[in-house]
């Protein structure tokens, strides 16, 4: 039960990671990403494929990993700099199926649908199964706090000021001398490459990465959690990954006590549970958990500044 809870709070840590990522592009910047899964996919093979096929250390592969997936979000913000609402949703989700789609079928690359085995971990092996979770969960949470202290400094500076600017009106933003298409691909790159890292994680964690593990539903979590933990502010991207978490995991053992059901009528009991129980929460809190608040900016004082052109 001990390794069970610990697996857990490493997932939701990979999940706040991606919610991360979610918030600079979404809560921040005003950009729709569905494709979360497929940069998150684009981490994980591309730190896979270094550690395992070309042997160099996890730490690389886990930067190349956040790289190429900040890589690919430029990519994806280049092409689709022009498109807003549902056409960038469609576009997004497109670009996560092809991933997974390309994963399948490129099998000198990917391996296909068998996927990658045998993906080194920190110390697995040379430790027992429950201390390589509990090095691992110590690993995700000091990537996590560093990932949020980071964040947070971009949200207080200047750069975070323009990047809600364009979240709330990108022409008054582009009128007061912004470049609109610079930031926004900035703001894609850097929340991509955040997924990415988790992405890269969750491959050292599991030891294993097949297309079947990168499927939508994964981003439909990560956005639940964001707006439920309050979209536009980290730390309730992170309240948010526990909580979807927890429902998660607790309905398992819910569904389990109702008779008479069938493992797909429990897997939509299950769906049923969760959505309500965020339902229940956004319709009490409907800026979610920790709504976001807007840093505080100290004018010079009116009076000390006619006092200094008086002088």
């Amino acid at each position: 039960m001990e390794n069970y809870l610990i697996a857990m709070l490493v997932f939701a840590g990979l999940y706040g990671l991606m919610a991360l990522g979610l918030n600079v592009v979404w809560g921040m910047a005003g950009m729709i990403n569905l494709g979360l899964v497929g940069f998150f996919a684009v981490g994980a093979y591309i730190s896979a494929l270094l550690t395992k096929v070309l042997g160099m250390p996890i730490a690389v592969g886990v930067l190349f990993g956040a790289l190429g997936a900040a890589g690919a979000g430029m990519v994806v913000a280049l092409v689709t700099a022009k498109l807003r609402g549902d056409y960038l949703a469609i576009v997004t989700l497109g670009f996560s199926e092809v991933i997974r789609i390309t994963a399948s079928n490129e099998i000198w690359l990917t391996n296909g649908t068998d996927g990658i085995s045998g993906i080194p971990g920190p110390w697995r092996g040379e430790v027992t199964p429950e201390a390589f979770n509990l090095i691992f969960l110590a690993l995700v949470a000091v990537v996590v706090t560093i990932v949020v202290f980071l964040l947070q400094r971009v949200r207080h500076a200047p750069y975070g000021r323009v990047l809600r600017a364009l979240r709330d009106d990108d022409q008054v933003a582009a009128v007061a001398g912004k470049t609109v298409i610079r930031f926004k691909v900035e703001a894609f790159a850097l929340g991509c490459s955040v997924i990415g890292l988790a992405g890269a994680l969750y491959g050292h964690y599991t030891s294993y990465i097949a297309p079947d593990g990168f499927v939508p539903l994964i981003t439909i979590y990560i956005v639940l959690a964001l707006t439920a933990g309050g979209t536009g502010n980290n730390y309730g991207a992170v309240i948010g990954s526990l909580l979807v978490v927890f429902f998660m995991e607790s309905t398992r053992f819910i569904t389990e006590v109702v008779p008479g059901l069938q493992a797909v009528q429990v897997a939509a009991l299950r769906e049923m549970m969760i959505g309500g129980a965020l339902i229940v929460i956004l319709r009490l809190r409907p800026d979610g958990l920790i709504p976001e608040r807007m840093p505080r900016i100290d004018l010079p004082d009116a009076t000390l500044t006619e006092k200094k052109k008086a002088t």
